[in-house]
């Protein structure tokens, strides 16, 4: 495993861990609070992961398809598993509610679960729980604080 630390978007720290082909973690934090986050218990070594950075850079430069043929991996419930599946065919700009998502998955009581599943995603913003938000239209919660969920949905053109 590598990690790698990105620059740009809402926060200096944008922490990246992969293997050779998949993200494995990702997050607006520091590699310690990201590990601890996350589970990550090894110490991968940083090294500049080109094709991150350039998808990275991609997304920021206003490709917000970007990441959609990224490979993922994390392990999860089956429910987590299909809420994290149907969260990448959520098109960027167009946020859904819980209760939305939990349609999506053919699960409609399930919001709890939609919003269990977001809370334990560990691939941020690749698995984009960040579009996600109340029925009520507010923002709801998001694991690295609202203003890094109001700057990507921004940046994805919602409230434009």
């Amino acid at each position: 495993m590598r990690y790698d630390v990105l620059t740009g978007g809402p926060r200096p720290l944008t922490v990246i861990v992969a293997d050779d082909d998949s993200v494995v973690a990702a997050g607006f934090t520091g590699l310690a609070e990201l590990q601890e986050r996350v589970g990550v218990t090894d110490s991968p070594a940083q090294t500049r992961i080109e094709w991150l950075r350039e998808v990275w850079a991609r997304y920021l430069n206003g490709d917000l398809a970007a990441f959609d043929q990224m490979n993922i991996r994390q392990q999860g419930s089956p429910t987590q598993a299909a809420v994290w599946d149907s969260l990448r065919q959520v098109p960027p700009g167009e946020p859904l509610s819980y209760s939305q998502l939990a349609e999506e998955i053919g699960k409609p009581r399930a919001a709890r679960a939609v919003g269990s599943a977001c809370g334990a995603n560990r691939v941020a913003p690749f698995v984009p729980c960040h579009r996600v938000i109340a029925a009520d239209g507010s923002l709801g919660g998001y694991g690295y604080g609202l203003v890094i969920k109001e700057w990507l949905l921004s940046h994805e053109g919602v409230g434009e």
